[in-house]
């Protein structure tokens, strides 16, 4: 029986966790079987006004299938090596978990650590791979199975599965994307990789591309950017940091936007604001450094999401003001 440790935090880690609770049966992936003895997440953190705490996706996971949740915080702590070394786990498996593995604990599996990686490495190493897909406008992105080392997904790769991007893509749905191919590409390599039938192959350094966690201060829009920039910005930025901009004051989120079909010559100051209509709805046409931001859902400043027609009932004074 393979002992394995799973170790993730975010939704995204969920689908793999599932897929392989409900494959642990001894000849459903693996003929001798296995079986999950803990899964790792990061520590509970309080959140929102009340400070309240709340356990991470795959924390409720394990603990609605009854396995044991640890949350020992930093593995570089040599107590947290030691007692994870005292598991004798035969396999770690990681998925958005957080943090860099020492070499001590990526010694301590006799089939190593596999990690799923939402981007077709070597692109996009680093924290957010999927948003730096729809910034970039690539046509595709998908998942890679690697073989952890000490470095920022810099391991070998396993298996890659790719997905198209779709038109109106978001961080948000793509994640879900990522999250369930990340999952069917884990059950292709697991028995495979366990049976030795995988060659690792190292990555191509000089293809590597990088990505760095984003900031709240990322969603900030400039204006004198090309609308077709601007219009994967809000959708890279969705559900978080958002892409937000200032109106008298008062912070205004674009929730949904596409850039003009049709690219007009216009001479007015970016950020300036006009009503137009488009598909019998009322929207707003945003001057930017290259064309008009359709904008079509927006949330003002302590208020709801709403169309952009429903906000105009209520603020039709923004026709003509220039935002940021």
């Amino acid at each position: 029986m393979l002992r394995i440790i799973y170790m993730g935090t975010p939704q995204f880690a969920v689908p793999a966790l599932e897929a392989l609770l409900n494959s642990a049966a001894p000849g459903a992936l693996l003929p001798e079987g296995y079986e999950i003895v803990t899964v790792v997440t990061r520590p509970d953190k309080p959140t929102g006004r009340g400070q309240d705490i709340v356990h991470s996706p795959v924390k409720r996971t394990a603990l609605a299938h009854s396995i044991p949740v640890w949350q020992p915080g930093s593995f570089k702590k040599q107590e947290n090596s030691e007692a994870l070394a005292a598991y004798h786990a035969d396999l770690f498996i990681v998925a958005a978990f957080g943090q860099i593995l020492p070499q001590v604990v990526l010694d301590q599996p006799r089939y190593g650590t596999l990690n799923i990686h939402a981007s077709l490495l070597p692109k996009y190493r680093g924290a957010d791979p999927i948003a730096e897909a729809i910034l970039q406008g690539d046509s595709e992105t998908g998942v890679t199975i690697m073989l952890l080392d000490v470095g920022v997904d810099t391991g070998p790769l396993l298996h890659r599965r790719s997905i198209a991007l779709a038109d109106d893509e978001t961080t948000a749905s793509l994640t879900l994307k990522l999250a369930d191919l990340g999952a069917q590409a884990l059950l292709e390599v697991l028995p495979r990789w366990v049976a030795g039938a995988i060659s690792p192959e190292p990555q191509d350094s000089q293809q590597a591309t990088h990505t760095r966690m984003l900031r709240k201060e990322d969603g900030e829009i400039r204006w004198d950017k090309p609308a077709m920039v601007l219009a994967r910005q809000v959708r890279a930025y969705t559900p978080w940091p958002s892409a937000y901009t200032y109106w008298r004051g008062k912070l205004l989120k674009i929730i949904a936007a596409h850039a003009a079909l049709v690219e007009p010559a216009v001479a007015l100051p970016s950020g300036t604001v006009s009503v137009r209509e488009e598909a019998g709805h009322q929207v707003l046409a945003i001057v930017t450094g290259a064309s008009l931001l359709i904008v079509t859902q927006v949330q003002l400043e302590g208020k709801k999401a709403m169309s952009a027609e429903e906000f105009l009932r209520g603020y039709s004074q923004i026709n003509g003001e220039v935002l940021g």
